[in-house]
């Protein structure tokens, strides 16, 4: 069987998944990164370092890109045209492309009656400013980041309208969020081929707003109540991912559910549940790709 990985080479999540393929399947260890490729429409071929990954049983994406960015969408575009000619695709990238984008991924949630925090979506600097008097204190969140990168917090206050003019210059449209309390952690719910796997939580040490691992946040284990789990049950069955991260937030005015993840999840279940996340994905894969 011929399972490749879309990744990151040197990556650690790639990796790891490199190397499960490679200890189920008996093959080399592969993983492709789509600026490598080049597409051919007509015949459909999919060359990456002289391999035609037209020709695989199966494709795992894990990362495509270093960075967060609309080009990824039309990355994903080229996996759609090797999905829709019979390869299959793990998860599917119609499945990615609706969670990639921070307002897609939000306007699906909201439509599926999904809790979250008051969200404000404008290009309007008067609007901007008006969303973080009302809300108090907000979080301006880039359409496209991950790990709170880009973000920050602004509160009411004379400099208020100079800040959001600047940000606006980089980022037209503009994602207001209240800030909530997150009672020093939130959490990671996983789920594989939408059924529910574990949890763990992102807990904060030290006086960052968020819980995120690249501002210092730690991964520990946790077993939220019945009701926590089908709420982000309802939230990951909205887009069909084969493997996801539901991450909420547990809060004095009830769980918020912040998105929907088709990358994460991988180092929080090896280091707070000591799961070998990579193992059951290559496992469901093959699975799936037998019938």
């Amino acid at each position: 069987m011929k399972i490749g990985v879309i990744g990151l080479k040197g990556a650690w999540s790639s990796e790891q998944l490199a190397k499960a393929v490679a200890e189920k399947t008996s093959r080399e260890p592969r993983i492709f990164e789509m600026q490598d490729m080049r597409l051919d429409l007509p015949s459909g071929r999919a060359i990456v370092e002289g391999e035609d990954l037209s020709t695989y049983d199966a494709l795992i994406i894990k990362k495509i890109g270093r960075q967060y960015s609309p080009d990824l969408l039309d990355r994903l575009e080229m996996l759609r045209m090797l999905e829709g000619r019979g390869v299959k695709i793990f998860s599917s990238p119609y499945s990615i492309l609706r969670v990639l984008d921070r307002l897609t991924c939000t306007i699906s949630l909201q439509l599926g009656d999904i809790p979250m925090p008051p969200t404000t979506i404008t290009e309007d600097v008067d609007h901007a400013l008006a969303a973080v008097e009302e809300y108090g204190e907000a979080v301006f969140k880039p359409l496209y980041s991950t790990k709170a990168r880009g973000m920050f917090v602004l509160k009411p206050g004379p400099d208020a309208r100079k800040i959001i003019e600047d940000y606006h210059q980089e980022y037209n449209t503009m994602y207001i969020q209240k800030t909530i309390d997150l009672n020093d952690s939130d959490l990671g719910i996983v789920f594989l081929g939408g059924k529910y796997l574990t949890t763990y939580a992102r807990c904060k040490t030290t006086d960052s707003w968020n819980t995120t691992t690249v501002n210092g946040g730690k991964y520990a284990p946790i077993d939220p109540p019945q009701e926590i789990i089908d709420l982000a049950q309802k939230a990951q069955a909205i887009f069909n991912l084969d493997f996801t991260c539901v991450d909420v937030a547990i809060t004095p005015d009830g769980p918020f559910i912040f998105e929907v993840s088709a990358f994460g999840g991988f180092r929080g279940l090896r280091d707070a549940r000591g799961i070998d996340a990579a193992a059951h994905y290559v496992d469901y894969v093959i699975n799936k790709v037998k019938g």
